[in-house]
């Protein structure tokens, strides 16, 4: 499937900003089911931008804007192929993956342990382990019971846009049962993490389908967010090993949850892949506007 993206923030700033850096994460990686036709990016004001490689092996742009401005424009557009990778299954038990990244002097680790430990979205805690427990009983194969504790926040959550926001804790989304869907990929995090587990963030697009009988709407669509499980027993399979989990819609696949999603980028949390964010001196009050669009190409 080749699909076309275009994502735009706007920014207006009362009184102006006198000086900013920003950082982005709008390119859309290249990846074992997916390949970058083409993509662009215009910043206004404009700005020289660098490219560099960040930790996670995402795509990440800097800028500075050294002078007064009372707005920014940030439009990324993206082409994007999506293919499936081939079918596999994994019988290995979540208890012995646990074990795969346990501490063993003298023993090479593995270098998604990083992945294990919690973070500031997606904290290890108790009430994410007693959640979590009931789908991963003792022996079950861990593929088999990620797919399951998908399925079941699935059911047990609402969708309900503007119940939270960035600083909503993944605990009290837990607790409520409802949010975004970048909640549910922190509490799906943060469950799999508290088992002891690696398992990341994955930010991206989601080609929605408009009501029938009517257009697709220009702008209308939005940044979409996932988590990922790795599965040691397929790290040479072309999924190298992750398993991609998508709560909000229910949609498990190796590594993605299917052709109609896009990958941006992936760590330890949102804070990690943020598609914009900025360090300002000066300003005030400002407002903000984001359009994303993504359209089938035939």
């Amino acid at each position: 499937m080749r699909l076309a993206i275009t994502h735009e923030t706007r920014y207006r700033y009362n009184p102006s900003v006198q000086t900013a850096q920003h950082v982005a994460h709008l390119q859309p990686a290249h990846t074992p089911c997916q390949k970058v036709i083409s993509h662009s990016l215009q910043v206004t004001p404009a700005a020289s931008v660098q490219h560099r490689i960040d930790a996670f092996l995402n795509h990440t742009v800097y800028w500075a804007l050294t002078s007064p401005h009372d707005g920014l424009r940030v439009q990324a557009h993206s082409e994007v192929e999506t293919a499936a990778v081939p079918a596999a299954s994994a019988s290995q038990s979540w208890e012995s993956v646990r074990e795969h990244f346990h501490y063993r002097g003298g023993h090479p680790g593995d270098v998604h342990s990083g992945f294990v430990f919690g973070s500031h979205h997606a904290p290890v805690h108790e009430a994410f382990l007693t959640y979590a427990q009931s789908s991963f009983t003792p022996g079950k194969p861990l593929m088999q019971a990620a797919q399951e504790l998908t399925t079941r926040m699935h059911r047990d959550f609402r969708y309900e846009t503007a119940s939270t926001d960035i600083n909503t804790p993944a605990l009290e989304a837990l607790e409520k049962k409802r949010g975004v869907c970048q909640d549910f990929a922190h509490i799906l995090l943060a469950c799999l993490r508290s088992l002891g587990l690696s398992a990341r963030y994955v930010s991206g697009y989601l080609l929605t389908q408009p009501p029938p009988g009517q257009a697709r709407l220009v702008g209308s669509d939005a940044s979409h967010a996932w988590a990922s499980v790795y599965l040691p027993e397929l790290a040479n399979h072309a999924c190298q090993g992750w398993l991609d989990l998508d709560p909000t819609n229910d949609r498990v696949g190796l590594a993605s949850p299917g052709l109609d999603y896009v990958r941006l980028a992936v760590g330890r949390d949102f804070a990690d892949v943020s598609p914009l964010r900025g360090v300002l001196q000066g300003g005030g009050a400002h407002t903000l506007e984001v359009a994303v669009t993504v359209r089938p190409i035939e």
